[in-house]
């Protein structure tokens, strides 16, 4: 004779029985407001450029951002991240293309504007890799070093223009000592109070950044690591968040994301600020790679990993299955 006591009482597996189970019980939800789309714009281009290390991923022309920025607000997406691609004959030593009014980045900033107004929360990369001759992120010293604080005073030019462009939040990414703080300063005294600041606050020198070299059309010789983070450093992360939020950072962001779901999850249990993480290029091209050779289900691997970046505590995603994502949800 069966003993019913033997069984157990408790069974977790009640609340997966069936899929509506399943969407009542969940935790975490992803929403279409919670994407924000990294988008290229190419200066000099006729037709969309594709990114062969990112399938389904192009340089812009000035049309094809306008049309994808409205796509974008058609499907719910919250946040739109320009990047410029200068041509090469306008890249030099200190970033010049970075400041001028009528650089691609600044253009796109007032097409994207024009189009779509502040339907879509408009963001710029804030940094000088672009448009750098030696592809690094900051201006160089005489001995070939980033000089941070020279570095500094092209931070605040770009912000200003970008602003002046009509930018809703900047995006200061290249890890200098002080950035937000100086950019905060330029903002203001220019009469953009209200053009917020979403600090690059956990940013790591990292492999997965490879394709994007691609997509920005980068100059790089050598490396970032004296300026970006170790990789292996988590406290480190700590002491950049408080200088972020105390230099006046409105929202802060861990980037690359899912190999560093622990140190976006420690920074989102520490702040009362939005938290962003960014699924770079690496991270895209991975599962597009594995599903274009069979290896995994694409859309279930795309939708497990940006749930893994929303539960670990990201308010925001910058994704660049964005607005193929926010049209399926």
């Amino acid at each position: 004779m069966t003993k019913y006591g033997s069984f157990p009482g408790a069974r977790p597996r009640r609340l997966r029985t069936t899929p509506a189970m399943r969407r009542m019980v969940a935790e975490h939800r992803l929403h279409p407001a919670d994407l924000i789309l990294p988008a290229f714009v190419r200066e000099g281009i006729s037709e969309p450029v594709p990114i062969s290390a990112m399938p389904g991923v192009v340089q812009h022309t000035r049309d094809t951002l306008r049309k994808a920025a409205v796509e974008a607000v058609e499907a719910g997406v919250a946040g739109i991240m320009l990047f410029g691609v200068p041509e090469d004959a306008h890249k030099d030593a200190v970033g010049t293309a970075g400041t001028d009014p009528d650089g691609i980045l600044q253009v796109a900033i007032r097409d994207v504007r024009a189009e779509v107004g502040d339907d879509l929360v408009i963001m710029s990369d804030l940094c000088l890799d672009e448009y750098t001759d030696h592809g690094h992120c900051g201006v160089l010293d005489a001995e070939g070093r980033v000089d941070n604080d020279a570095t500094l005073e092209r931070y605040a030019e770009m912000a200003q223009v970008q602003a002046d462009a009509g930018v809703h939040a900047v995006g200061p990414s290249g890890m200098m000592d002080g950035q937000v703080g100086v950019i905060r300063d330029a903002l203001d005294q220019t009469g953009h109070e209200d053009v917020s600041i979403l600090a690059y606050t956990a940013k790591y020198s990292s492999a997965f950044y490879g394709p994007f070299r691609e997509a920005v059309g980068s100059s790089l010789k050598g490396d970032r690591k004296t300026y970006q983070q170790d990789p292996a450093n988590l406290r480190e992360s700590l002491r950049e968040l408080a200088l972020d939020l105390d230099e006046g950072a409105d929202m802060v962001m861990v980037k690359p994301a899912l190999p560093y779901l622990d140190v976006l999850a420690k920074i989102a249990d520490s702040v009362d600020v939005p938290v962003a993480a960014y699924q770079i290029s690496g991270e895209y091209a991975m599962i597009e790679a594995a599903a274009e050779k069979g290896w995994i289900d694409r859309d279930k691997a795309i939708l497990e990993a940006l749930t893994g970046i929303k539960r670990a505590g990201a308010n925001m995603i910058l994704t660049y299955w964005a607005t193929e994502v926010a049209r399926g949800l």
